[in-house]
Protein backbone atom coordinates (compact mmCIF):
# COMPACT_ATOMS: atom_id res chain seq x y z
CA UNK A 1 0.00 0.00 0.00
CA UNK A 2 2.73 2.63 -1.06
CA UNK A 3 4.21 4.16 -4.48
CA UNK A 4 7.70 4.25 -3.15
CA UNK A 5 10.15 1.25 -2.79
CA UNK A 6 7.67 -0.65 -4.53
CA UNK A 7 9.12 -3.76 -6.18
CA UNK A 8 5.57 -5.16 -7.33
CA UNK A 9 4.47 -1.74 -9.07
CA UNK A 10 8.30 -1.43 -10.59
CA UNK A 11 7.75 -4.28 -12.27
CA UNK A 12 4.57 -4.14 -13.78
CA UNK A 13 5.52 -0.73 -15.18
CA UNK A 14 8.78 -2.47 -16.64
CA UNK A 15 6.45 -4.77 -18.23
CA UNK A 16 3.66 -1.94 -19.85
CA UNK A 17 2.81 1.44 -19.75
CA UNK A 18 -0.93 1.18 -18.54
CA UNK A 19 -1.03 -0.25 -14.95
CA UNK A 20 -4.66 -1.21 -12.93
CA UNK A 21 -3.55 -0.51 -9.31
CA UNK A 22 -6.34 -3.04 -7.88
CA UNK A 23 -7.37 -4.07 -4.28
CA UNK A 24 -9.56 -7.20 -3.90
CA UNK A 25 -11.52 -7.46 -0.98
CA UNK A 26 -11.54 -10.79 0.33
CA UNK A 27 -14.69 -12.52 1.86
CA UNK A 28 -12.20 -15.21 2.79
CA UNK A 29 -9.93 -12.99 4.59
CA UNK A 30 -12.21 -10.31 6.27
CA UNK A 31 -14.48 -12.55 7.42
CA UNK A 32 -12.24 -15.21 9.03
CA UNK A 33 -12.09 -15.41 12.80
CA UNK A 34 -8.89 -13.21 13.29
CA UNK A 35 -10.09 -10.21 11.01
CA UNK A 36 -14.07 -10.38 10.88
CA UNK A 37 -14.03 -8.61 14.74
CA UNK A 38 -10.70 -7.03 14.22
CA UNK A 39 -12.78 -3.33 13.49
CA UNK A 40 -9.78 -1.23 14.22
CA UNK A 41 -7.06 -2.90 12.26
CA UNK A 42 -10.07 -3.28 8.72
CA UNK A 43 -10.38 0.70 9.53
CA UNK A 44 -6.77 1.18 9.27
CA UNK A 45 -7.06 -1.02 6.16
CA UNK A 46 -9.51 0.80 4.60
CA UNK A 47 -8.49 4.60 5.58
CA UNK A 48 -4.99 3.75 4.07
CA UNK A 49 -6.39 2.41 1.46
CA UNK A 50 -8.29 5.89 0.76
CA UNK A 51 -4.70 7.40 1.17
CA UNK A 52 -3.37 5.35 -1.36
CA UNK A 53 -6.16 6.31 -3.96
CA UNK A 54 -5.30 10.34 -3.28
CA UNK A 55 -1.64 9.47 -3.83
CA UNK A 56 -2.42 7.73 -7.19
CA UNK A 57 -4.74 10.21 -7.94
CA UNK A 58 -1.90 13.00 -7.80
CA UNK A 59 -0.35 11.26 -10.20
CA UNK A 60 -3.34 10.99 -13.00
CA UNK A 61 -4.31 6.89 -11.85
CA UNK A 62 -6.94 5.48 -9.79
CA UNK A 63 -7.33 2.72 -7.48
CA UNK A 64 -9.76 0.02 -8.55
CA UNK A 65 -11.56 -1.99 -5.84
CA UNK A 66 -13.26 -4.65 -6.03
CA UNK A 67 -14.87 -7.90 -4.01
CA UNK A 68 -14.92 -11.60 -4.20
CA UNK A 69 -12.89 -14.59 -4.59
CA UNK A 70 -9.75 -13.18 -5.91
CA UNK A 71 -9.48 -15.55 -8.98
CA UNK A 72 -12.78 -14.88 -9.68
CA UNK A 73 -12.04 -10.64 -9.62
CA UNK A 74 -8.98 -11.50 -11.66
CA UNK A 75 -10.47 -13.18 -14.54
CA UNK A 76 -13.13 -10.86 -14.55
CA UNK A 77 -10.73 -7.49 -14.97
CA UNK A 78 -8.66 -9.22 -17.16
CA UNK A 79 -11.39 -9.63 -20.14
CA UNK A 80 -12.35 -6.33 -18.94
CA UNK A 81 -9.16 -4.35 -19.76
CA UNK A 82 -7.41 -6.67 -21.93
CA UNK A 83 -4.37 -7.00 -19.56
CA UNK A 84 -1.92 -9.38 -20.02
CA UNK A 85 0.22 -9.64 -16.73
CA UNK A 86 -0.71 -9.43 -13.22
CA UNK A 87 1.67 -8.58 -10.57
CA UNK A 88 1.51 -9.14 -7.05
CA UNK A 89 3.21 -9.50 -3.53
CA UNK A 90 4.56 -13.04 -2.74
CA UNK A 91 2.66 -13.49 0.61
CA UNK A 92 4.29 -15.98 2.63
CA UNK A 93 1.24 -16.92 4.71
CA UNK A 94 -0.70 -20.42 4.18
CA UNK A 95 -3.48 -18.71 3.20
CA UNK A 96 -1.77 -16.30 0.77
CA UNK A 97 0.37 -18.85 -0.59
CA UNK A 98 -2.67 -21.11 -1.59
CA UNK A 99 -4.48 -18.83 -3.10
CA UNK A 100 -1.55 -17.41 -5.24
CA UNK A 101 -1.25 -21.03 -6.41
CA UNK A 102 -4.36 -21.39 -7.48
CA UNK A 103 -4.53 -18.45 -9.03
CA UNK A 104 -1.42 -18.56 -11.05
CA UNK A 105 -2.77 -22.68 -12.32
CA UNK A 106 -5.16 -19.87 -14.40
CA UNK A 107 -4.05 -16.66 -14.76
CA UNK A 108 -0.62 -15.11 -15.61
CA UNK A 109 0.27 -14.11 -12.15
CA UNK A 110 3.95 -13.27 -11.41
CA UNK A 111 4.68 -12.98 -7.90
CA UNK A 112 7.29 -10.71 -6.73
CA UNK A 113 9.54 -10.39 -3.17
CA UNK A 114 8.60 -7.57 -1.59
CA UNK A 115 7.24 -8.28 2.06
CA UNK A 116 11.13 -8.48 2.89
CA UNK A 117 14.61 -7.82 3.19
CA UNK A 118 15.74 -11.32 2.41
CA UNK A 119 12.88 -13.99 0.83
CA UNK A 120 12.44 -16.72 3.56
CA UNK A 121 13.80 -19.22 1.17
CA UNK A 122 17.55 -17.39 1.05
CA UNK A 123 18.25 -17.05 4.85
CA UNK A 124 19.04 -21.35 5.38
CA UNK A 125 21.83 -23.22 7.03
CA UNK A 126 24.74 -24.26 5.33
CA UNK A 127 23.00 -27.72 4.54
CA UNK A 128 20.02 -26.09 2.86
CA UNK A 129 17.64 -26.05 6.45
CA UNK A 130 15.38 -23.19 7.95
CA UNK A 131 16.39 -21.77 11.26
CA UNK A 132 14.42 -22.35 14.44
CA UNK A 133 16.87 -20.06 16.58
CA UNK A 134 17.11 -16.82 16.18
CA UNK A 135 20.57 -15.90 16.78
CA UNK A 136 22.08 -17.86 14.44
CA UNK A 137 19.51 -16.50 12.17
CA UNK A 138 19.96 -13.58 12.64
CA UNK A 139 24.18 -13.90 12.07
CA UNK A 140 23.14 -15.59 8.45
CA UNK A 141 20.42 -12.67 7.81
CA UNK A 142 23.25 -10.05 8.56
CA UNK A 143 25.57 -11.83 6.41
CA UNK A 144 23.64 -11.31 3.29
CA UNK A 145 23.97 -8.04 1.02
CA UNK A 146 22.27 -5.54 3.03
CA UNK A 147 19.66 -3.08 1.23
CA UNK A 148 21.49 0.06 0.41
CA UNK A 149 19.95 3.44 -0.54
CA UNK A 150 20.82 3.34 -3.67
CA UNK A 151 18.48 0.97 -3.84
CA UNK A 152 15.14 2.52 -3.02
CA UNK A 153 13.24 3.06 -6.27
CA UNK A 154 11.16 6.53 -5.76
CA UNK A 155 7.27 6.85 -6.00
CA UNK A 156 6.71 7.36 -10.02
CA UNK A 157 6.46 10.91 -10.89
CA UNK A 158 2.80 9.88 -13.22
CA UNK A 159 1.06 6.55 -14.08
CA UNK A 160 -1.37 6.47 -17.26
CA UNK A 161 -4.75 5.40 -16.11
CA UNK A 162 -7.17 3.46 -18.11
CA UNK A 163 -9.98 5.15 -18.06
CA UNK A 164 -14.03 3.39 -17.61
CA UNK A 165 -13.07 0.71 -15.12
CA UNK A 166 -15.74 0.59 -12.22
CA UNK A 167 -14.69 0.50 -8.79
CA UNK A 168 -16.64 -0.39 -5.53
CA UNK A 169 -16.80 1.71 -2.71
CA UNK A 170 -14.28 1.17 0.18
CA UNK A 171 -16.55 0.30 3.34
CA UNK A 172 -16.76 3.08 5.66
CA UNK A 173 -14.19 3.43 8.72
CA UNK A 174 -13.51 5.37 11.60
CA UNK A 175 -10.43 7.63 11.77
CA UNK A 176 -7.78 7.18 14.55
CA UNK A 177 -5.56 9.08 15.89
CA UNK A 178 -3.62 6.62 17.35
CA UNK A 179 -2.04 5.28 13.93
CA UNK A 180 -2.94 7.91 10.80
CA UNK A 181 -2.34 5.73 7.51
CA UNK A 182 -0.50 5.96 4.83
CA UNK A 183 3.01 6.18 3.11
CA UNK A 184 3.53 9.80 4.19
CA UNK A 185 2.93 9.09 7.56
CA UNK A 186 4.99 5.81 8.04
CA UNK A 187 7.97 7.87 6.68
CA UNK A 188 7.36 10.49 9.04
CA UNK A 189 7.51 8.25 11.96
CA UNK A 190 10.47 6.51 10.34
CA UNK A 191 12.33 10.06 10.48
CA UNK A 192 11.11 10.98 13.79
CA UNK A 193 12.92 8.08 15.59
CA UNK A 194 16.06 7.33 13.54
CA UNK A 195 17.14 11.13 12.63
CA UNK A 196 19.32 13.53 14.29
CA UNK A 197 21.96 13.16 16.94
CA UNK A 198 19.18 12.44 20.38
CA UNK A 199 17.21 10.42 17.66
CA UNK A 200 14.88 7.61 19.91
CA UNK A 201 16.50 5.15 17.97
CA UNK A 202 19.56 5.74 20.27
CA UNK A 203 17.59 4.95 23.48
CA UNK A 204 15.72 2.03 22.43
CA UNK A 205 17.80 -0.31 24.37
CA UNK A 206 16.25 1.00 27.63
CA UNK A 207 13.11 2.84 25.63
CA UNK A 208 11.81 -0.25 24.49
CA UNK A 209 11.33 -2.08 27.34
CA UNK A 210 9.64 0.95 29.98
CA UNK A 211 5.67 0.89 29.43
CA UNK A 212 5.93 4.15 30.77
CA UNK A 213 7.98 5.89 27.76
CA UNK A 214 7.16 6.87 24.19
CA UNK A 215 10.39 4.58 23.69
CA UNK A 216 9.47 2.33 20.27
CA UNK A 217 9.49 3.40 16.69
CA UNK A 218 5.73 2.84 16.24
CA UNK A 219 6.33 1.65 12.66
CA UNK A 220 4.69 -1.70 13.24
CA UNK A 221 1.35 -1.27 11.32
CA UNK A 222 2.35 0.27 8.07
CA UNK A 223 5.36 -2.55 7.76
CA UNK A 224 2.35 -4.76 8.90
CA UNK A 225 0.26 -2.88 5.57
CA UNK A 226 3.57 -2.38 3.28
CA UNK A 227 2.64 1.37 3.91
CA UNK A 228 6.86 1.52 3.94
CA UNK A 229 9.10 -0.57 2.29
CA UNK A 230 10.79 -3.47 4.54
CA UNK A 231 14.40 -1.94 3.12
CA UNK A 232 13.89 1.74 4.16
CA UNK A 233 13.57 0.83 8.08
CA UNK A 234 16.64 -1.95 7.87
CA UNK A 235 18.92 1.14 5.62
CA UNK A 236 17.66 3.96 8.35
CA UNK A 237 18.56 1.42 11.24
CA UNK A 238 22.12 0.59 9.29
CA UNK A 239 22.79 4.60 8.94
CA UNK A 240 21.73 5.13 12.66
CA UNK A 241 23.92 2.43 13.63
CA UNK A 242 27.25 4.02 11.49
CA UNK A 243 26.43 7.37 12.91
CA UNK A 244 26.03 6.77 16.61
CA UNK A 245 27.54 8.90 19.38
CA UNK A 246 28.81 6.44 21.76
CA UNK A 247 28.72 2.74 22.20
CA UNK A 248 25.51 2.97 23.94
CA UNK A 249 23.76 4.79 21.25
CA UNK A 250 24.81 2.11 18.98
CA UNK A 251 23.86 -0.94 20.53
CA UNK A 252 20.56 0.50 21.25
CA UNK A 253 20.30 1.19 17.41
CA UNK A 254 21.60 -2.34 16.96
CA UNK A 255 18.69 -3.56 18.77
CA UNK A 256 16.50 -1.94 16.84
CA UNK A 257 17.70 -3.68 13.79
CA UNK A 258 17.93 -7.04 15.62
CA UNK A 259 13.66 -6.78 16.02
CA UNK A 260 13.20 -5.55 12.34
CA UNK A 261 15.12 -8.96 11.89
CA UNK A 262 13.00 -11.02 14.63
CA UNK A 263 9.70 -9.87 12.02
CA UNK A 264 11.31 -11.75 9.19
CA UNK A 265 12.69 -14.86 11.30
CA UNK A 266 8.90 -15.11 12.35
CA UNK A 267 7.74 -14.83 8.74
CA UNK A 268 10.21 -16.87 7.94
CA UNK A 269 8.88 -19.65 10.90
CA UNK A 270 5.50 -19.55 9.20
CA UNK A 271 6.98 -20.04 5.52
CA UNK A 272 9.03 -23.06 6.28
CA UNK A 273 6.68 -24.53 9.60
CA UNK A 274 2.95 -23.32 8.29
CA UNK A 275 1.42 -25.82 10.99
CA UNK A 276 2.61 -23.26 13.58
CA UNK A 277 -0.27 -21.61 12.60
CA UNK A 278 -2.38 -24.12 14.13
CA UNK A 279 -0.24 -25.66 17.02
CA UNK A 280 3.07 -25.55 18.62
CA UNK A 281 6.17 -25.68 17.07
CA UNK A 282 7.34 -28.36 19.52
CA UNK A 283 5.55 -31.18 19.16
CA UNK A 284 6.36 -32.12 22.81
CA UNK A 285 4.34 -29.42 24.54
CA UNK A 286 1.26 -29.85 21.96
CA UNK A 287 -1.19 -31.88 24.66
CA UNK A 288 -0.90 -29.31 28.10
CA UNK A 289 -4.20 -29.68 29.79
CA UNK A 290 -4.95 -26.45 29.55
CA UNK A 291 -7.83 -25.18 32.21
CA UNK A 292 -9.20 -23.05 29.97
CA UNK A 293 -11.65 -21.25 32.63
CA UNK A 294 -13.85 -19.18 30.03
CA UNK A 295 -14.84 -16.44 33.30
CA UNK A 296 -11.47 -15.93 34.04
CA UNK A 297 -10.09 -15.13 30.56
CA UNK A 298 -13.18 -12.85 30.19
CA UNK A 299 -11.72 -11.23 33.23
CA UNK A 300 -8.47 -10.90 31.08
CA UNK A 301 -9.75 -9.53 28.14
CA UNK A 302 -11.65 -6.86 29.83
CA UNK A 303 -8.34 -5.75 32.32
CA UNK A 304 -10.11 -7.13 35.45
CA UNK A 305 -7.84 -9.76 36.40
CA UNK A 306 -6.63 -7.35 39.68
CA UNK A 307 -3.13 -7.55 38.50
CA UNK A 308 -2.55 -3.70 37.55
CA UNK A 309 0.14 -3.85 34.74
CA UNK A 310 -1.96 -6.88 32.76
CA UNK A 311 -5.58 -4.84 33.18
CA UNK A 312 -3.60 -1.69 32.01
CA UNK A 313 -2.44 -3.35 28.85
CA UNK A 314 -5.38 -4.87 27.85
CA UNK A 315 -7.37 -1.79 28.32
CA UNK A 316 -4.48 -0.27 26.09
CA UNK A 317 -5.57 -2.74 23.50
CA UNK A 318 -9.29 -2.09 23.58
CA UNK A 319 -8.88 1.36 23.34
CA UNK A 320 -6.14 1.91 20.85
CA UNK A 321 -5.63 -0.96 18.78
CA UNK A 322 -1.91 -1.31 19.89
CA UNK A 323 0.36 -2.35 22.83
CA UNK A 324 3.34 -1.96 24.08
CA UNK A 325 5.93 -5.03 23.10
CA UNK A 326 6.62 -5.49 26.66
CA UNK A 327 3.18 -5.28 27.78
CA UNK A 328 2.25 -7.94 25.11
CA UNK A 329 4.82 -10.45 26.96
CA UNK A 330 3.33 -9.91 30.20
CA UNK A 331 -0.01 -9.83 29.56
CA UNK A 332 0.67 -13.12 27.56
CA UNK A 333 2.54 -14.84 30.22
CA UNK A 334 0.03 -14.16 32.60
CA UNK A 335 -2.97 -16.07 30.33
CA UNK A 336 -0.51 -18.65 29.53
CA UNK A 337 1.22 -19.31 32.85
CA UNK A 338 -1.04 -18.00 35.81
CA UNK A 339 -4.13 -18.94 33.86
CA UNK A 340 -2.98 -21.76 32.71
CA UNK A 341 -5.07 -20.76 29.30
CA UNK A 342 -4.21 -21.77 25.87
CA UNK A 343 -2.07 -19.43 23.88
CA UNK A 344 -4.38 -19.50 20.70
CA UNK A 345 -7.02 -18.10 22.89
CA UNK A 346 -5.02 -14.75 23.71
CA UNK A 347 -3.40 -15.24 20.02
CA UNK A 348 -7.04 -14.92 18.43
CA UNK A 349 -7.92 -12.45 20.43
CA UNK A 350 -5.13 -10.18 19.84
CA UNK A 351 -5.34 -10.51 16.49
CA UNK A 352 -8.78 -9.47 17.22
CA UNK A 353 -7.78 -6.38 18.47
CA UNK A 354 -4.28 -5.40 16.89
CA UNK A 355 -4.08 -3.12 14.65
CA UNK A 356 -0.42 -4.18 13.44
CA UNK A 357 -1.68 -8.03 13.66
CA UNK A 358 0.33 -10.06 11.65
CA UNK A 359 -0.21 -13.81 11.63
CA UNK A 360 3.05 -14.33 11.69
CA UNK A 361 4.65 -12.30 14.15
CA UNK A 362 1.68 -12.34 16.43
CA UNK A 363 1.98 -16.27 16.09
CA UNK A 364 5.63 -16.08 16.70
CA UNK A 365 5.37 -13.92 19.80
CA UNK A 366 2.53 -16.08 21.29
CA UNK A 367 4.70 -19.38 21.24
CA UNK A 368 7.91 -17.72 22.71
CA UNK A 369 5.82 -16.45 25.42
CA UNK A 370 4.31 -19.89 25.98
CA UNK A 371 6.93 -21.79 25.66
CA UNK A 372 6.49 -23.87 22.99
CA UNK A 373 7.70 -22.42 19.75
CA UNK A 374 10.83 -22.38 17.94
CA UNK A 375 13.25 -19.78 19.88
CA UNK A 376 10.90 -19.71 22.82
CA UNK A 377 10.98 -18.80 26.18
CA UNK A 378 11.92 -21.68 28.68
CA UNK A 379 8.29 -23.41 29.64
CA UNK A 380 9.62 -22.46 33.25
CA UNK A 381 9.87 -19.35 32.88
CA UNK A 382 6.79 -17.13 34.29
CA UNK A 383 7.07 -13.63 34.39
CA UNK A 384 5.71 -12.04 37.94
CA UNK A 385 3.57 -9.45 37.01
CA UNK A 386 4.23 -7.78 40.34
CA UNK A 387 8.15 -7.80 39.91
CA UNK A 388 7.90 -6.77 36.18
CA UNK A 389 5.43 -3.48 36.71
CA UNK A 390 7.64 -2.39 39.11
CA UNK A 391 10.99 -2.38 36.91
CA UNK A 392 9.30 -1.55 33.70
CA UNK A 393 6.67 0.87 34.85
CA UNK A 394 8.88 2.19 38.60
CA UNK A 395 6.26 5.33 38.81
CA UNK A 396 2.69 3.67 38.14
CA UNK A 397 2.56 6.06 35.21
CA UNK A 398 1.65 3.10 33.09
CA UNK A 399 -0.73 1.70 35.26
CA UNK A 400 -2.25 5.14 35.76
CA UNK A 401 -2.91 6.11 32.66
CA UNK A 402 -5.32 2.98 31.77
CA UNK A 403 -6.54 2.48 35.29
CA UNK A 404 -8.07 5.52 36.58
CA UNK A 405 -9.91 3.60 39.67
CA UNK A 406 -6.02 3.66 40.84
CA UNK A 407 -4.66 6.97 40.07
CA UNK A 408 -4.46 8.02 43.95
CA UNK A 409 -3.27 4.57 45.17
CA UNK A 410 0.19 5.27 46.51
CA UNK A 411 3.49 4.49 44.52
CA UNK A 412 4.53 1.54 47.28
CA UNK A 413 0.99 -0.19 46.75
CA UNK A 414 -0.02 0.73 43.04
CA UNK A 415 1.60 -2.66 41.24
CA UNK A 416 -0.34 -4.25 43.88
CA UNK A 417 -3.30 -2.73 45.26
CA UNK A 418 -4.48 -5.51 47.03
CA UNK A 419 -2.05 -5.34 50.14
CA UNK A 420 -2.94 -1.78 50.95
CA UNK A 421 -4.64 -1.79 54.73
CA UNK A 422 -8.12 -0.88 54.76
CA UNK A 423 -7.47 2.86 55.90
CA UNK A 424 -5.48 3.75 53.00
CA UNK A 425 -7.80 2.27 50.48
CA UNK A 426 -10.58 4.76 51.60
CA UNK A 427 -8.11 7.49 51.62
CA UNK A 428 -7.20 6.34 47.92
CA UNK A 429 -10.81 5.86 47.26
CA UNK A 430 -10.38 2.71 45.84
CA UNK A 431 -11.99 -0.20 47.26
CA UNK A 432 -10.73 -3.89 46.27
CA UNK A 433 -13.07 -5.67 45.34
CA UNK A 434 -15.39 -3.08 44.91
CA UNK A 435 -13.03 0.08 42.62
CA UNK A 436 -10.95 -2.29 41.73
CA UNK A 437 -11.04 -6.26 41.64
CA UNK A 438 -8.85 -8.67 43.79
CA UNK A 439 -6.53 -10.93 42.29
CA UNK A 440 -8.31 -13.52 40.33
CA UNK A 441 -5.40 -16.48 40.97
CA UNK A 442 -2.30 -15.93 43.60
CA UNK A 443 0.52 -15.98 41.38
CA UNK A 444 2.84 -18.04 43.03
CA UNK A 445 -0.05 -21.01 43.00
CA UNK A 446 -0.27 -20.65 39.53
CA UNK A 447 2.92 -20.95 38.73
CA UNK A 448 3.54 -23.86 39.98
CA UNK A 449 0.26 -25.30 38.66
CA UNK A 450 2.11 -24.34 35.73
CA UNK A 451 4.93 -25.81 35.64
CA UNK A 452 3.54 -29.06 36.59
CA UNK A 453 1.17 -29.18 33.82
CA UNK A 454 4.13 -28.49 31.35
CA UNK A 455 6.20 -31.27 32.87
CA UNK A 456 3.17 -33.69 32.23
CA UNK A 457 2.70 -32.70 28.62
CA UNK A 458 6.99 -33.34 28.20
CA UNK A 459 7.06 -36.38 30.03
CA UNK A 460 3.88 -38.06 28.41
CA UNK A 461 5.29 -37.33 24.96
CA UNK A 462 9.03 -38.44 26.41
CA UNK A 463 7.25 -41.48 27.97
Amino acid sequence: MRLADNSTLASALAHGQVVVPLFILDPAVLESPYHQKAVKRKAFLFNGLRQLEADLHERGSRLIVRQGRPLDVLRALLAETGATAIFAAEDFSPYGRQRDGRIAQHLPLTLVHDLTVHHPASVLTAVGRPYTVFTPYSRAWKAMPPPAGRDLRPAPNGLQPLPGLASGALPAAPSSAHFLPGEGQARQALAAFTQGADAPIYDYGQGRNRLDWDGTSALSAYLRFGMISPREPVIAAQQAIAAAPHATARASAEAWLSELIWREFYIGILYHFPQVARQAFRARLRDIAWSNDETAFAAWCEGRTGYPVVDAAMRQLAATGWMHNRARMIAASFLVKDLLIDWRWGETWFMQHLVDGDPAANNGGWQWAAGVGTDAAPYFRVFNPVLQAAKFDPYGAFVRAWLPELHHVPDEFVHEPWRMPAAVQQAARCTIGRDYPAPIVNHALARERALAAYQRAGSLVAG
